[in-house]
């Protein structure tokens, strides 16, 4: 190994240079450093990532390249088509920049598992050393065990032992590293940086989220400042605008939920106690973040397509490829379920208390499985993340761990009249029903100018569908422990 080398911090979902993990080991190596990102649009295709989401990565790289040129570190920006192709490149840049330890910071996803041990097993033929940080969550995976030593498997508890450890360890956002000293291979890198970034992958505009980091910065500080205290009140209503839409920048990691909790007690210092605060409840939904992020690194099944329960794998789910269009378009005649389809089409973003109630018509009134909704999301968001939007379709199809119980299912008329009373969300997206009275807003079919409309009408009959998703849960779980007596 070449102890004189070259250090290279290789950056994934992480695009920031503060309270970066890796990148702060690297720059404290004392050596000179070489950054790189490596795009995979065939692996992106495979994982159904939205092209908004990619615009965004592009965009941000552009703000890490110059955020790295003040701290000396050139940063490449190559293109293989998957991760199969990655250690043959990292064999390549190895040798032509004298590379002798390379830098990165974890992801928990089975794939991503894969290809970080095939890249180690190469770059130590190489005689190259690996150091892999744990960075994406305030509490590192493995960290917050139930008594058994095992994964907790229920939310409440996890929080509870998860506020336990971060009082015993209290993590801090770390400062950006300072300058490192210059080589050869980096100065000549520093001139040839790129001015532009584009990739072989379809394009959609994310121009209306901010990129620079003290844009976002001042995002994080104003939601924190203005609107967290009253986030218990206005998270759940979608035509107010109380939530912190930061999760696009702590999806592709150019915010670290560390900054994020950081600065919410910086501002709101027993937050971690006032349960019943803004503050706590943003927090919780962190740790619901976190809490996904454990369940993905401690069971590989979850990124391999299946579900947390094995019982649901006998759920006869339903083939229907046109109701499964109708809800993808926003045009299944519940005005709620529309206007926020209709949202994630046209902005790439949704807001949480509608994804719940989507995903629940989805996999309840439709009968579909809940592996197209995911996979729609994905292809959609421009904060899609592996963890928490597999989390929250198998919660609510009730195939995941700590889930919405399969017999509860959600009324999208009912959860319209509780979020959105006035119907002022529905018309901001669905200007067919601009002038429906209040009164028939979510249920614009009962209305007497219905025949005026250019809205469909309810493809399913919800008491219907209701009846017929809890018996089909129902034989599931009974077909299920039938064929387990069997086997003894």
């Amino acid at each position: 190994m070449n102890k004189d080398g070259l250090q290279l911090i290789w950056f994934r979902s992480d695009l920031r240079i503060t309270d970066n993990t890796a990148l702060i080991h690297a720059c404290h190596s004392g050596r000179p450093v070489i950054a790189l990102y490596i795009a995979t649009p065939k692996q992106w295709y495979e994982h159904t990532v939205a092209p908004i989401q990619i615009d965004l990565i592009q965009r941000r790289l552009l703000v890490l390249q110059q955020q790295l040129h003040t701290l000396n570190i050139p940063l490449l920006i190559c293109e293989v088509d998957d991760y199969t192709s990655i250690p043959e490149l990292m064999k390549n840049l190895v040798n032509q920049h004298h590379i002798s330890h390379v830098f990165c910071n974890k992801q928990d996803e089975w794939n991503e598992k894969q290809r970080d041990h095939s890249v180690n097993q190469a770059l130590v033929e190489k005689q190259v050393k690996v150091s892999i940080f744990d960075d994406s969550c305030a509490i590192a995976p493995g960290r917050v065990k139930t008594k058994q030593g095992g994964t907790f498997k229920v939310f409440t508890p996890f929080r509870r032992e998860w506020l336990n450890v971060y009082h015993s360890l209290l993590p801090e956002a770390q400062p950006a590293p300072q300058a490192v000293v210059l080589h050869p291979i980096t100065s000549e890198l520093l001139a040839q940086s790129a001015t532009s970034v584009s990739f072989s992958y379809p394009e959609k505009d994310s121009a209306f989220w901010p990129v620079e980091e003290d844009d976002i910065r001042r995002q994080l500080q104003a939601f924190c400042l203005e609107k967290v205290h009253l986030y218990n009140e206005h998270r759940d209503i979608p035509a107010i605008d109380g939530t912190s839409c930061l999760s696009p920048y702590l999806a592709i990691g150019a915010l670290s939920v560390r900054q994020c909790i950081s600065i919410l007690r910086s501002e709101f210092p027993h937050c971690l106690e006032s349960s019943e605060q803004g503050a706590f409840i943003w927090l919780n939904e962190l740790i619901w973040r976190e809490f996904y992020r454990h369940l993905t690194e401690s069971y590989g099944k979850l990124s391999r397509n299946q579900p947390f329960h094995a019982w649901t794998t006998k759920i006869r789910w339903r083939s229907a490829d046109d109701e499964l269009k109708c809800w993808q378009q926003g045009e299944t005649g519940f005005p709620i379920v529309d206007a926020a389809m209709k949202q994630l089409l046209a902005t790439g973003w949704m807001h949480n208390r509608l994804r719940m109630i989507v995903a629940s018509f989805l996999t309840k009134d439709l009968l579909i499985d809940w592996r197209e909704g995911e996979k729609w999301f994905m292809s959609q968001l421009i904060d899609g993340d592996f963890a928490s939007n597999n989390g929250g379709w198998q919660w609510a199809a009730s195939t995941g761990t700590d889930a919405q119980p399969y017999f509860r299912v959600f009324n999208p008329t009912l959860q319209g009249q509780r979020f959105d009373p006035n119907g002022d969300f529905i018309r901001k997206w669905i200007k067919e029903l601009k002038d429906v009275p209040n009164k028939y807003i979510h249920t614009p079919h009962l209305w007497d100018g219905a025949n005026t409309l250019n809205y469909p009408k309810p493809i399913v009959d919800h008491k219907q569908a209701r009846l017929l998703a809890i018996e089909t849960f129902k034989q599931a779980k009974i077909f299920n422990q039938e064929n387990m007596l069997a086997a003894k």
